[in-house]
C-alpha cells in the first residue's frame, strides 16, 4: 500500500519524503490557502522541488492538483485542467465526482490527462470513475464518518466492486484521520492512503512501544560493563 501526504506546504512534504518515504502528494484549495501561498505559485514550487530531487516521471511521485471548484461545465475544466498539467508531469488532475466532472474526466484521460475523480462518497459514484479509467478515484473517509457514516463497509463494498469488474483506477483512501484508518483500508486491499503528516506520525506511535523502551533502558542500564 502507498502512502500520499494531504499537504500543499513544502517542507511538510519533503520531511515526509525524506524522513517516511512518502510516495507521492494530494492537495485541494484548502491545503493551497494552509500554504500561504497564490495557487499557481504553490503548484509551481511544488513542481520544482520535483525537478530538484529528480522526481520527474508521470508515474515516478504523483501529485494530485485539484482544478478551480467554481468551474461547472465540462469543457472549462478540460481547458484548466490542460493548463495545469503542463506545469509538471507528475500532476495529477483533481476533478469533482459529478456528471460535468466525470464527463471531463472521460475527455481528460482520452488526451493522456492523469485524473484523479475526488469528492467520491458512494460506491455508484466509484464506479464510473473505474469505467472511465482514471488514474485515481478519492473516495472520503473522515467526512462520513463526522456524519456518523460507516467508512469500513462502504470501502469494503467499493474495493469488491473494483476488484470484480477489474478497473485499472487505483483507489486512494482520502480524509483519512486515524491509524485505525490506515489500518482498515490496508486489510480491505485498498491501493493508496493519503493523510496529513500528523496522522502518519501519530499511526508510527504505541504507549506499549515507549514502556517497552523504558524497560529495556533500565536493564541497559543496570548490566555491568555498558
Amino acid at each position: 500500500m502507498k502512502y500520499f501526504l494531504d499537504s500543499a506546504k513544502l517542507d511538510e512534504i519533503d520531511r515526509a519524503y525524506r524522513d517516511y518515504a512518502i510516495d507521492g502528494v494530494t492537495t485541494n484549495p484548502r491545503h493551497i490557502q494552509n500554504s500561504g501561498k497564490p495557487f499557481l505559485t504553490a503548484i509551481t514550487d511544488i513542481a520544482n522541488w520535483i525537478k530538484e530531487n529528480h522526481l520527474e516521471g508521470k508515474d515516478v511521485f504523483p501529485v494530485s492538483v485539484e482544478i478551480n471548484p467554481h468551474l461547472e461545465k465540462a469543457e472549462d475544466m478540460v481547458k484548466e485542467a490542460r493548463k495545469i498539467s503542463k506545469i509538471s508531469e507528475n500532476f495529477v488532475i483533481k476533478i469533482p465526482c459529478n456528471p460535468e466532472g466525470l464527463k471531463a474526466a472521460h475527455l481528460l484521460e482520452k488526451e493522456g490527462i492523469r485524473t484523479n475523480v475526488t469528492l467520491v462518497f458512494s460506491p455508484a459514484q466509484a464506479i464510473q470513475a473505474g469505467r472511465i479509467g482514471a488514474m485515481f478515484v478519492s473516495p472520503f473517509l473522515g467526512w462520513k464518518e463526522a456524519n456518523g457514516e460507516d467508512s469500513y463497509n462502504y470501502m469494503a463494498q467499493l474495493a469488491n466492486i473494483y476488484k470484480e469488474k477489474g478497473y485499472k483506477t487505483e483507489i486512494i483512501a482520502a480524509a483519512v484521520r486515524s491509524g485505525k484508518q490506515i489500518a482498515d483500508m490496508a486489510e480491505l486491499g485498498v491501493d493508496i492512503i493519503t493523510a496529513g503528516l500528523s496522522v502518519y506520525e501519530d499511526s508510527f506511535k504505541h504507549p506499549f512501544t515507549n514502556y517497552g523502551l523504558g524497560v529495556f533502558q533500565d536493564a541497559w542500564d543496570k548490566t555491568e560493563g555498558n
